[in-house]
């Protein structure tokens, strides 16, 4: 198979994954570093720790104030981020090519030599309770928290990104020394650069900032457990905000590529099936979209739409009516535009060093190697509507979970909507 030009992978004997994939005609690099521990590496009491964490990364290390960490990059025009997600948490910066070495020694410095100063800790403790009540103060974003905890109950994968007020509040910065330790260790580390970059050369730069990060693995997840259910929040808002989720597939499940497609097809485009039913041709919902959201081991198929209380029974018949006859199958037309926009996607995706920097940390993360663009494609092409057909079926035949946020009077009975699915 032919790799991309020039992408090249390192292991250290400490387990450190490098990656470069270089873009010659482009003055700029991406780089990152990507960590395999996020909200399901959590222990309840301290939920929501891998994102507060994230956040006292930028506050201030043993050679640079969290003033100087934001002036340094500011100076060479440059861009410095970080994102937590359920399974890994990233700390990425954007630079011209001649300061990759700056962002190299600044994201190696928030990681390995943050103080986590008291005052700093307690500030930060503040603006993430902001942050959840922001989230909290929008229904379309909250509602999928409620559908997550509903779907895996009991367990970290369930657990909110943000954590809850009270376990941010009881945290203390030993609490992020010790969750560090645990889990920020080099075998489940990538450090990624795409654009301008020369391997060696930057190979050898990470090799030398990250001399002192802890040797070895960190704890694994544990198993995810779909269940599903139902969760409903009655709030004052004008509309009624649902999400129907269905027990999906991890990245390594042969169906991951059709549901995807399948994906695509039923509510992810101006065509989709979705967004011409419920929008075009009857009104009833200005945003309305299915997903599909993987991990290793699990993933969860998510149907979401908003809509005002007299046009609830009706978008309910038309999403329960649309998910019954995707289990029928598509149309060679449909899997034909399906294929494109998933190729379309992923080739326009390489055009930035960005998308390429995280595409690449996140395949070594999830597959422990780099994919071919050629062998993706692959995959894709030999999707057709049996395959589609049969994910389908394996999809809608399992558990639904219903969250629903706001005017919720007129929504019928769990068991109802259940049945009608079936």
């Amino acid at each position: 198979m032919n790799k991309s030009p020039g992408m090249q992978v390192t292991t250290l004997e400490s387990g450190l994954r490098i990656v470069t994939d270089p873009v010659a005609s482009v003055e700029t690099t991406a780089v990152g570093v990507w960590v395999a521990a996020g909200t399901r590496h959590e222990t309840i009491e301290v939920n929501g720790i891998s994102h507060l964490l994230e956040h006292m990364a930028f506050k201030g290390t043993k050679k640079r104030t969290a003033y100087e960490i934001a002036e340094q990059m500011d100076n060479v025009g440059g861009q410095l981020n970080a994102y937590t997600s359920r399974d890994h948490t990233a700390y990425y910066a954007k630079v011209l090519k001649e300061d990759l070495p700056l962002a190299v020694d600044v994201l190696s410095d928030i990681l390995l030599n943050a103080t986590m100063d008291e005052e700093e800790f307690a500030r930060e403790q503040q603006v993430v309770v902001q942050e959840i009540f922001q989230s909290e103060d929008t229904p379309d974003d909250i509602v999928f928290d409620r559908l997550q905890s509903t779907a895996y109950p009991d367990q970290a994968l369930g657990w909110p990104v943000l954590g809850t007020v009270e376990s941010v509040n009881r945290m203390t910065a030993d609490n992020l020394h010790a969750y560090m330790n645990r889990n920020y260790t080099s075998g489940d580390i990538v450090v990624s650069a795409s654009g301008r970059v020369d391997h060696d050369s930057f190979v050898s730069g990470v090799a030398d900032a990250f001399t002192n990060l802890t040797k070895g693995d960190g704890p694994q997840p544990v198993q995810a457990k779909y269940v599903g259910g139902d969760v409903r929040e009655a709030r004052p808002v004008e509309q009624l905000h649902v999400v129907l989720g269905f027990d999906g597939v991890g990245y390594h499940d042969p169906d991951y590529y059709p549901l995807s497609a399948l994906s695509v097809l039923f509510g992810e485009g101006l065509s989709s099936r979705l967004f011409q039913e419920v929008r075009e041709k009857r009104g009833l919902a200005y945003s309305v979209f299915s997903s599909t959201n993987a991990c290793e081991d699990s993933g969860i198929f998510t149907v979401y739409a908003g809509t005002g209380p007299d046009q609830t029974d009706e978008l309910m018949s038309v999403l329960t009516d649309e998910i019954k006859k995707m289990a029928d199958g598509a149309s060679e037309d449909e899997v034909v535009r399906a294929k494109a926009q998933l190729k379309a996607g992923l080739l326009m995706g390489l055009e930035s060093p960005g998308s390429r920097c995280v595409q690449r940390a996140r395949q070594i993360l999830v597959y422990g190697r780099t994919l071919d663009t050629q062998e993706i494609i692959e995959e894709v092409e030999n999707i057709d509507a049996t395959a589609i057909a049969d994910a389908a079926q394996r999809l809608f035949s399992t558990t639904p979970t219903i969250a629903a946020v706001g005017q919720i009077d007129k929504l019928a009975e769990y068991d109802v909507i259940r049945s009608q699915l079936a």
